[in-house]
């Protein structure tokens, strides 16, 4: 079937790392007038286009800050508000791709976020993750905030970082995190969840690692590191392992971290309300086909219910 366009309004593919949603996404833009949005929190950045693994198929909100910029989701949901409506204004389909939740949703809708950090406050909160380790630092947060700390895991150094700040002024990140999957979006929206099987995913996750140091991951990441990066641009995953490690090492703890958050994502998927789940261990534009023959079909389906 041929398409001028999606018949939904907005499309949002989202799933764990490696599972191809730059992939499918690029399908979906060969067959329709689709502008592709990344929902990636590392993805903001320049300088580091292997590292975080930003597309080849042009997508807006790649690359739009220096290293040293502090990025927010705040400031990334009002670029990512204007990027859509402007798609659609022009007769586009909005494609919103990634794997950071909270950047996800806040492409999709309006989100209610936490108040700006007391000054100082983040900088003393990293470094208290930093002695104590994640584990530890999560229980003060459970101490300080079970809510919060039920809603972030512990090897998610922003959050938790995010949630101490928070819970030392009397706030919590928690009313932000129980709405964060609400049905309340800006426009019609189908969301698709990528779903490869464990083992597979885990190949990937190795071979793309392995693919990184063959591009020149390592001369990238020295040349990030020789200016000012903001405490943000440092969560990059594997930045520290390329930088300090021997390259073996580094492939190895790039795989391990990248897995841990991999299975961190898978979680995110289960919270979305609606998400249709596709099988991904196939072709790219298979899957393609299927989004927008779901698409076809959902608009369909309302135009009849509203005649």
């Amino acid at each position: 079937m041929s398409y001028a366009r999606a018949d939904v309004p907005v499309l949002a593919i989202f799933g764990p790392t490696a599972a191809g949603k730059s992939a499918v996404a690029s399908a979906i833009a060969e067959r329709v007038s689709a502008e592709l949005v990344s929902a990636d929190s590392m993805q903001v950045y320049r300088g580091l286009p292997i590292l975080t693994n930003q597309p080849d198929e042009p997508t807006r909100l790649v690359g739009i800050w220096e290293l040293d910029h502090d990025a927010s989701v705040g400031e990334y949901a009002t670029l990512a508000h204007e990027v859509v409506d402007e798609a659609l204004a022009a007769g586009r389909t909005p494609v919103v791709v990634g794997g950071t939740g909270l950047y996800l949703r806040a492409a999709l809708s309006e989100l209610e976020l936490p108040p700006a950090p007391v000054p100082g406050a983040r900088a003393r909160m990293e470094r208290l993750y930093e002695q104590l380790g994640p584990e530890r630092t999560h229980a003060v947060l459970r101490d300080r905030d079970p809510r919060a700390a039920s809603s972030v895991h512990a090897n998610d150094k922003k959050r938790v970082v995010r949630a101490l700040e928070l819970a030392e002024s009397g706030r919590s990140l928690a009313p932000a995190a129980d709405m964060l999957w609400s049905t309340e979006v800006r426009h019609p929206t189908v969301v698709f969840a990528l779903d490869v099987p464990k083992e597979r995913l885990d190949q990937r996750i190795a071979e793309r690692a392995r693919l990184m140091f063959d591009r020149g991951v390592e001369q990238e990441v020295r040349r990030a590191l020789a200016g000012t990066i903001s405490a943000t641009a440092r969560q990059v995953i594997g930045l520290r392992e390329v930088a300090d490690l021997t390259r073996a090492e580094a492939i190895d703890a790039l795989v391990a971290r990248t897995t841990r958050y991999a299975a961190y994502q898978r979680k995110w998927m289960r919270r979305i309300p609606g998400i249709v789940s596709l099988s991904a261990d196939r072709p790219p534009g298979e899957i393609a086909d299927e989004i927008l023959e779901v698409a076809w079909t959902r608009q369909r389906l309302s135009a009849h219910r509203a005649d």
